[in-house]
């Protein structure tokens, strides 16, 4: 992993309006000796870390950068139930009761971070509603399709068809013909909910150490970690790592691929202009393979974010395609200036289910989230918690799930993925 170069991102509109102060978080220096080593500060190593320390474990997380630097931080901001992929992936691959049972913690992942909200006071501007919108017909049929699949086959009826003016009054535009609503999803403030978890977590007795990225994990009873600078000592290790695992482990980088994903925050609106937009503050998704989403912040800037990069350059024209989408989705913000532009990376699976696993006996990982990991991030840290504590039975449910390394090897995995995406976005346009 280049840190350097992570750290050298434009700074978010995220970054520019924090609200949760840690206390210190020195880089780790020297031995230490802990029952839990967790790697990585984002919100799948500050739940786990969270849990674990609530479960009367000592723990040290270790972050290469700054709490919520990645993903977790930079993202849309988006809550959801739901996996990065059709549940129908994972009923094809464990039947239909264990998908179910996924089903619903993916639910319980949404109810958790409202509770994780509560309890420890974070302020992250939650709110609730969201929209999955068709751009075209063929999309339309799918959402009925869709909604039609989970209320008879996983009794969940919370999704509403909203077409025409009752899609109108959400969201103030012609592009989409259709909406799914669902008021079990919604959207928070990314890094201040990550901030906010670190926070609790060193509250519980947690030592986080920023600017510590761990190069090499000595395997073993107990296992070592060494950053550059000191080794922690541990009975158990969570690799929460995600986009930024680098070499670290080997046999899991295969699993997943890094994509960069690119985000703009507006100018702050006028009240007049947020109802032009969405009149409701929802979040929203479009229906295309790669899609485009968008909310607005507290302060009612819109957040807009899509594209993709999987290459690490920056894709071609990128201000000029993504102002321009904003200008037709919403002609009311003609003049309306962006303040920030940002990207960050996210891991993807070959199959866009989560990857959680277990090995060498003490050694935990969750990953993979597909771009779908706001809230299932933090029934992960739960999760780890509690195969850690020997009660594993619902985190061995999505660790049953199998994965394949992507094709192509080292070389040849980026490319042929850029080709499977370019079929996929020529798919959207059609």
């Amino acid at each position: 992993m280049n840190v350097a170069a992570v750290l050298r991102r434009p700074a978010s509109y995220y970054a520019a309006s924090t609200q949760v102060t840690l206390a210190p978080t020195p880089p780790l220096a020297g031995e230490q000796r802990v029952d839990v080593c967790v790697v990585g500060g984002g919100i799948t190593g500050c739940s786990a870390a969270l849990h674990l320390a609530e479960r009367g474990y000592s723990v040290a997380l270790l972050e290469a950068g700054e709490i919520g630097h990645g993903a977790s931080g930079r993202s849309g901001g988006q809550i959801l139930p739901g996996l990065g992929t059709d549940i129908g992936v994972i009923e094809k691959a464990l039947g239909h009761e264990r998908a179910k049972a996924i089903w619903e913690m993916s639910r319980e992942s949404v109810r958790l971070t409202a509770a994780l909200i509560e309890r420890h006071a974070i302020p992250c501007d939650l709110h609730w509603g969201y929209l999955h919108a068709a751009v075209k017909p063929r999309h339309v049929r799918e959402l009925r399709n869709f909604q039609a699949s989970m209320a008879e086959r996983y009794g969940y009826e919370s999704l509403h068809l909203l077409e025409g003016e009752a899609l109108r009054e959400r969201v103030v535009t012609d592009a989409y013909p259709a909406a799914l609503f669902d008021a079990e999803g919604g959207h928070l403030h990314p890094l201040n909910y990550t901030l906010g978890l670190a926070r609790a977590a060193q509250r519980a007795g947690v030592s986080i150490h920023e600017h510590s990225a761990a190069v090499a994990i000595e395997r073993g009873e107990p296992a070592r970690v060494s950053t550059a600078q000191g080794r922690v000592s541990a009975d158990y290790v969570v690799i929460a790592a995600n986009a930024y695992l680098g070499g670290l482990v080997p046999e899991l980088g295969g699993r997943i691929m890094r994509a960069a994903n690119y985000i703009v925050a507006s100018e702050p609106l006028s009240e007049a202009q947020a109802a032009q937009v969405l009149p409701h503050n929802d979040a929203l998704s479009d229906a295309n393979f790669v899609l485009d989403y968008y909310r607005l912040s507290a302060d009612r800037r819109l957040i807009y974010g899509g594209e993709v990069s999987y290459d690490g350059r920056e894709p071609r024209h990128l201000q000029a395609r993504m102002d321009a989408k904003i200008a037709r989705l919403f002609p009311a913000l003609k003049g309306v200036g962006i303040d920030y532009r940002w990207g960050g990376d996210v891991a993807i699976t070959l199959n866009r289910a989560p990857d959680f696993g277990r090995l060498d006996g003490n050694l935990f990982y969750a990953q993979g989230y597909s771009g779908h990991g706001m809230s299932l991030a933090g029934l992960a840290g739960q999760l780890l918690s509690d195969a850690i504590a020997d009660q594993a039975e619902r985190f061995e449910l999505f660790s049953a799930m199998p994965h394949r390394p992507f094709p192509g090897g080292r070389w040849l995995r980026t490319p042929l993925l850029v080709l499977a995406t370019s079929f996929y976005k020529l798919r959207d346009r059609l």
